[in-house]
């Protein structure tokens, strides 16, 4: 389903991608009526997230895979190496024309693996809407073959202009190649009279940029975007991390180290980053821009100051294994991005297959038994549906 609080950030997509809207729509209200029956089975899922690669170029402080706290510093060099081959990517392809969901390329950086762009010609072929989420440091070399290939939308991370974007994310000169990778498929769109891809601007709220907010918006005007979206920090205590890695060993045997990534304090002065929000909102811009989630003031005082706290104008269930799947670089099928918890593996069996085994089955059911774990109300993905 859509949450109320996401409705105009919903329609916003939908007046620019009406077909794929109605999809959408239609696909998350199947999955909540499978949700409702409470038998751990779902419809095939909506969206798939492909985790191409575990590299990344970059060391962004806030990243919970390499940044201050990551974890994906602890993990050997021969797990970070794994990722599917072509051959085996290709049999992923062949079973996606079945129930066609929407895709979205990760990592790690997505550009770093060396068959993306033909991943993007095929699974344009049957056709999917694609979409990437990327760092923006390779779009330079790859603007051109994004857009012929057909690519929907680009998720675009960028944190300020020059000097606190290349500072936070730890590589100087890094915002003059994003900005020279966006003009770049901007210039071809026109070139070639295409709309596509839709490019997305992405900014995390972080203790380094929550004062300095509204600087993107010239930077999007400039670069001519579709939308830029503030995300509100991912963080959680240690006591609730302790609690979450408790509770998962208590159901299922296994932990959710990913989480760890995320313990730390956010170090925000709420009153200040209101205002800014306030400010904002009131501002005019040509293109759509929104908070997410879409918090109310008091819930943003909550979110930020009290380890309890969970959302009053969102559910209090999860409903995201019931409507994506995250495949990782060696297969393993998972219901959530940051927990132990594995469904199978698609280099041992079909996607279908995995997606209603009796592993997942018993996650949903569990799941749908006790709403949320303690970290859940720390995921974007719990307040997207």
């Amino acid at each position: 389903m859509i949450p109320k609080s996401n409705i105009p950030r919903f329609l916003n997509k939908f007046l620019k991608q009406p077909i794929y809207g109605i999809k959408v729509g239609l696909k998350r209200f199947r999955a909540y009526q499978f949700y409702k029956k409470g038998n751990g089975f779902a419809p095939p899922p909506e969206s798939i997230t492909l985790f191409l690669t575990h590299r990344c170029n970059l060391r962004c402080k806030m990243c919970g895979q390499w940044g201050e706290s990551g974890v994906t510093k602890e993990v050997s060099t021969e797990i970070i190496k794994k990722e599917l081959t072509w051959e085996e990517m290709q049999n992923l392809i062949f079973q996606f024309q079945k129930f066609k969901p929407n895709i979205t390329l990760f990592g790690g950086e997505p550009l770093l693996y060396q068959h993306v762009i033909r991943l993007i010609q095929e699974l344009k072929k049957i056709p999917l809407h694609v979409l990437m989420i990327t760092n923006g440091s390779l779009l330079d070399k790859y603007a051109l073959s994004l857009v012929k290939q057909g690519l929907d939308e680009i998720n675009l991370s960028l944190d300020g202009d020059e000097k606190l974007h290349d500072e936070i994310r730890g590589l100087p000169g890094l915002f003059n190649r994003i900005t020279k990778g966006i003009k770049e498929i901007q210039n071809i769109k026109k070139k070639f009279k295409r709309k596509k891809p839709l490019i997305n601007l992405q900014c995390t709220i972080t203790k380094w940029n929550y004062k300095y907010l509204e600087r993107l918006l010239k930077v999007g005007e400039e670069l001519e975007v579709d939308s830029l979206t503030y995300h509100h920090l991912i963080f959680l205590s240690e006591e609730i991390y302790i609690r979450q890695e408790k509770e998962f060993q208590r159901d299922f045997g296994c932990g959710s180290l990913e989480w760890k990534g995320f313990v730390f304090s956010p170090e925000i002065d709420v009153e200040i980053l209101i205002k800014k929000i306030d400010e904002i909102k009131r501002m005019k811009k040509s293109f759509s821009v929104d908070f997410y989630p879409a918090f109310k003031d008091e819930e943003i005082k909550e979110y930020y100051n009290n380890p309890e706290f969970k959302s009053k104008t969102y559910s209090d269930y999860c409903l995201s294994p019931w409507i994506v799947a995250y495949i990782f670089p060696d297969g393993n099928v998972k219901p959530c991005l940051n927990l132990d918890y594995i469904f199978g593996n698609v280099k041992e069996e079909d996607f279908l297959s995995i997606w209603n085994g009796e592993r997942a089955v018993n996650f949903r059911r569990r799941l749908k038994k006790i709403k949320a774990y303690p970290a859940c109300f720390r995921c974007t993905e719990f307040y997207r549906y």
